[in-house]
């Protein structure tokens, strides 16, 4: 007799992790930090199941470990949860009661759910590093807002603006070298930046990307970007479709950035331009040119052979 799964849900913190078994009322606390994670995991049954929000690089630990171990692990969309937590009629918010929520979530969604699948250590540093990058480049974008106009300052702006060139390119260079540690990855992004707008840090995000995740076709690799429409219709009335939003904000902005290289191109500008004939604006338009983008990387990456406008359908 096979032997019945239990569903655990651990509410994770930089320094403490909350878990609680669905069914039962009492958490545990353990601390998060590799020994103590180890030795909760030795405590757990083989068939214990381990659900878990993504929560930057807090929740990474624990997710390797408890793979290692040889558990299933989900690591879920926190808006998923959260939207999830409110429609139980939730009357507040603690660590025990998120647990608890957690562990409902993956017991009752588990079947259509995909396990988190782990990378190597420079495939994640490459995801971690570019996710960063981004951040930095959006401060650095607020913090010239707050600062244009200041004329007084003006020597003191010019050196933040070095600085901030050279963070980002030794980001950069730390990510190339650790493409450069990988055939894999180095052959993939070579591969990559064959598609008109994808560049270096494109590239090495959607290899990183593919070498972890095994996607089953093009459409499931635009939901996990949350690049795909999402419909909001009643009975007659066709609402207007916005972004679901529901994957990592750093791979649409990457993508983002590459549609808009690419509306310049030879191969995709007229693409661009279609879609702005049919009455799309410059957003919506570039917008939905990364979707596109996306499933062209994902064709290239499938079939090994570099991107060759002659062989797609770019037309709208």
């Amino acid at each position: 007799m096979q032997a019945q799964q239990v569903f655990i849900g651990v509410d994770v913190a930089k320094d403490s992790l909350v878990s609680c078994i669905h069914g039962l009322a009492k958490p545990q606390v353990v601390a998060n930090e590799e020994r103590a994670i180890k030795g909760w995991l030795k405590t757990l049954a083989p068939q214990a199941v381990i659900g878990m929000e993504s929560t930057g690089r807090y929740h990474q630990s624990l997710a390797r470990l408890a793979h290692q171990a040889g558990l299933r692990v989900y690591v879920l969309n926190a808006k998923d949860v959260y939207f999830y937590a409110k429609a139980l009629g939730a009357r507040g918010k603690t660590d025990p009661g998120d647990a608890r929520v957690i562990a409902r979530y993956v017991a009752e969604h588990h079947a259509a759910l995909h396990a988190w699948a782990p990378g190597t250590a420079a495939q994640l540093r490459v995801q971690e590093l570019l996710q960063r990058r981004a951040r930095v480049a959006v401060h650095r974008a607020s913090l010239r807002q707050v600062l244009a106009g200041l004329e007084e300052l003006a020597p003191d702006v010019l050196q933040l603006e070095q600085h901030f060139e050279q963070l980002l390119q030794h980001i950069d260079d730390e990510v190339q070298a650790l493409v450069a540690s990988e055939t894999q990855l180095s052959q993939g992004s070579a591969l990559l930046q064959t598609i008109c707008g994808i560049g270096p840090q494109g590239a090495a995000l959607l290899a990183a990307l593919f070498n972890r995740i095994e996607f089953a076709n093009a459409d499931a690799l635009v939901a996990y970007s949350g690049l795909d429409p999402r419909p909001c219709d009643s009975g007659t009335r066709s609402g207007r479709r916005r972004l679901s939003k529901r994957g990592s904000p750093s791979l649409r902005r990457q993508l983002y950035l590459a549609a808009l290289a690419a509306t310049r191109s030879k191969a995709l500008g007229p693409t661009y331009r279609a879609i702005r004939a049919r009455g799309f604006k410059s957003t919506p338009a570039v917008v939905i040119l990364a979707r596109r983008l996306l499933r062209i990387a994902w064709a290239v990456w499938k079939s090994g052979q570099p991107f060759d406008a002659a062989r797609l359908q770019l037309a709208p």
